[in-house]
């Protein structure tokens, strides 16, 4: 994924900083305990397509 858009990259809910785990293929934001998908290097930043956090205890 670039790290250009990354850099610009936010969470839609909170607008806070987001974690990207390459081998999950996801962006993560703590605060919001969500984990949004990277299809083909392509970021899904919906709400509806997130995954919760926290079960994971994250």
């Amino acid at each position: 994924m670039d790290a250009r858009l990354l850099d610009i990259l936010v969470c839609p809910i909170c607008k806070g900083n987001l974690e990207h785990r390459k081998n999950e293929q996801e962006l993560v934001c703590k605060p919001c305990k969500l984990a949004f998908p990277v299809r083909d290097d392509i970021p899904v930043m919906l709400v509806d397509e997130a995954r919760r956090l926290e079960a994971e205890g994250q």
